[in-house]
């Protein structure tokens, strides 16, 4: 998984188990959240100075992995 690995964490003891990006306190659905509002990467990075854009590629790569788990019903 690589980048994953390398960027991600998940601990019980940091924002309540969610996946964050290590060292840090953002979480991953944050990142999502602000890609999916149409954000760009220099802004996101403007917003958050502790990420750089191996964090977003993680955070987007974490995010097409869950999405090869689970599927969530849209209607």
């Amino acid at each position: 998984m690589g980048l994953i690995d390398e960027r991600i964490s998940v601990d019980p003891n940091v924002c309540h188990g969610k996946a964050c990006i290590k060292g840090t306190r953002v979480m991953v659905s944050v990142i999502l959240d602000n890609l999916a509002a149409g954000k760009d990467y220099q802004e996101i990075l403007k917003n958050y100075p502790s990420l750089n854009a191996d964090d977003i590629r993680a955070a987007i790569a974490y995010g097409a992995l869950l999405s090869k788990e689970r599927t969530i019903a849209l209607s």
